[in-house]
């Protein structure tokens, strides 16, 4: 083999050792941005929340696990988000625990009392909406039509509210 060979090999067995060395060296996920609400984990997404009729009081962002027990269910929820309301559109960050599958409830809390508010019949008398913005004319949507991916973090999801 003459010098130039030799370094060409040389060169090649270099570069292909970084190559299979680079996955180790990529840099971490980008940091979630300030103000994310939630137990932090390495995991997060944005949820723009989309039709507010005004900027008074809270939004609150409730997910919940890939279970149609707990969907809707007192308890059921892994974490209830507050963020202060902004018209017309409010973006939240919040953590969760991991990629996956997850289910997200989103009301706006007009008179900041922490609770959804409802009528004589039962019926929300505040904004309210779900993931993947399923049909809500007869009740509360199918599970599977609020099932949310959640394969990466950095993703955003986005919520149009409705106002009885």
């Amino acid at each position: 083999m003459t010098l130039p060979r030799r370094l060409r090999a040389a060169a090649l067995a270099v570069a292909a050792t970084t190559a299979l060395a680079a996955p180790a060296l990529t840099s971490p996920a980008a940091a979630a941005p300030a103000g994310c609400l939630g137990t932090p984990s390495d995991t997060w997404l944005t949820v723009s929340v989309e039709g507010l009729r005004d900027g008074k009081g809270l939004i609150t962002v409730a997910l919940y696990p890939d279970n149609s027990r707990s969907f809707l269910a007192k308890g059921g929820t892994i974490k209830n988000n507050r963020f202060d309301a902004t018209a017309p559109t409010t973006r939240a960050c919040i953590f969760v625990p991991k990629p996956g599958v997850y289910a997200i409830a989103v009301y706006h809390d007009e008179d900041a009392s922490r609770k959804l508010n409802r009528s004589g019949l039962g019926l929300p008398t505040e904004g309210f909406g779900f993931s993947n913005n399923p049909a809500t004319l007869a009740g509360i949507p199918a599970f599977s039509s609020v099932r949310l991916n959640v394969p990466k973090t950095g993703l955003t999801t986005h919520i149009r509210l409705r106002y009885p």
